[in-house]
């Protein structure tokens, strides 16, 4: 028992870093409609931006805001120069273009960083928990920290302030919501801001977790946010957190705990051919 609690808890933190790395995509493509793939490169990039600032200053807490300022910007030099202009095209360009965008930036990660694995020797300053006779590392209580923290704010900026009310206007038809007054350029870019940022934590907590960065480290990601944001349900937030939650969980007991014969990355494709199949629309997605 007392090892299915502990894979279980692993499958929490690994469905959360899931969460905040599928984000970003799902905010793109409820706004633009569009996969925006290289998302996954921006999550690495996050990561090794994170490593440097922390080898230079040592401090984790600018390592993670220097992360996310760079990361911004990078998601909106793609959204300004490669997504404008290709949206006049049919949606199968822009993710071309995405894809291009993708493997370009994980070969200039290579040539700057080089092809080999890299440590990331930082501790989070989050406390070990032992409950009864499970121990919860600090990593994995900063992993439930920082994810709670991110999706409660998100949730907030959604639901409670007018930014957030501009984006729902303008994920859910943006002529109208430039007829009535939106800066719908300015809403996307923020858009690309957030999810950006949210991605360079993932990429520090990845980093950290595993104590790796590598130039390929967001290929599996890439493909498997595709997956879930099709089995959460097409641009719902919501739905991709519950669904990179469930493939958390699903991975960890499964493959680790259970030991079903099956690759680990083969999960995510399997629900999403078995949602397609059961609902079309997705878990959270509307018809």
């Amino acid at each position: 028992m007392q090892l299915f609690i502990e894979q279980l808890l692993n499958g929490i933190a690994m469905g959360a870093i899931y969460a905040l790395i599928t984000l970003g995509l799902a905010l793109v493509y409820g706004i633009l409609r569009i996969l925006h793939v290289a998302h996954a490169a921006v999550y690495t990039v996050g990561a090794y931006a994170g490593l440097w600032i922390f080898s230079a200053t040592g401090s984790l807490a600018l390592a993670i805001l220097g992360s996310m300022v760079f990361c911004s910007l990078i998601g909106v030099a793609i959204e300004r120069l490669v997504y404008f202009p290709l949206l006049k095209y049919p949606p199968y360009v822009p993710l071309i273009g995405s894809i291009a965008v993708m493997l370009a930036m994980e070969e200039l990660c290579r040539l700057v960083a080089g092809p080999y694995i890299l440590t990331f020797p930082a501790e989070l300053p989050f406390p070990e928990l032992h409950l009864g006779g499970i121990t919860i590392s600090s990593t994995l209580t900063a992993i439930y920290v920082i994810t709670t923290v991110v999706l409660s704010l998100l949730w907030y900026i959604s639901n409670r302030t007018e930014l957030g009310l501009a984006m729902r206007a303008t994920s859910q038809d943006l002529p109208i919501a430039d007829a009535m007054g939106i800066n719908s350029h300015r809403i996307i870019s923020l858009t690309f801001v957030i999810g950006s940022s949210i991605a360079a934590v993932a990429g520090i907590l990845v980093g950290i977790h595993y104590n790796q960065v590598y130039p390929t480290m967001g290929t599996v990601p890439a493909y498997k946010t595709l997956a879930l944001i099709v089995v959460g349900g097409m641009g719902s937030v919501s739905g991709a957190v519950v669904a990179s939650l469930l493939l958390g969980v699903a991975e960890t007991l499964l493959i680790g705990y259970a030991q079903i014969p099956l690759p680990r990355d083969a999960l995510a494709f399997i629900a999403m051919i078995g949602v397609l199949m059961w609902r079309s629309e997705g878990l959270m997605g509307s018809k």
